[in-house]
């Protein structure tokens, strides 16, 4: 069964170029795992700096595997310093 994830992220505006660098290789190696069906970064249109992760994969299995990707570690690490506040993560299976 297919997982969605939305992750909501609030990065500090002075770091908004150097995060867009970050989440251009993330989702640049995300995109080839395996199971991967869907990985969009969307910046939000009204408040700077706010953006949102939009996944789709195969299976739970698939995202836990992505879960432990030295691409995905090393981009916590990096951008933990530029974030106004913890990330917020969404999981679910479609419903309709």
């Amino acid at each position: 069964m297919n997982i969605h994830v939305v992750a909501v992220f609030k990065f500090n505006e002075n770091y908004l170029m150097e995060a867009v660098e970050l989440f251009q290789t993330l989702v640049r190696k995300t995109r080839k795992e395996e199971g991967c069906l869907k990985y969009d970064l969307i910046e939000d249109k009204d408040n700077k700096g706010i953006f949102f992760m939009i996944e789709l994969w195969e299976t739970e299995e698939h995202l836990n595997h992505h879960s432990g990707q030295d691409h995905l570690l090393n981009f916590r690490k990096d951008v933990s310093k530029m974030l106004e506040s913890s990330t917020v993560v969404y999981k679910g299976f479609k419903t309709l």
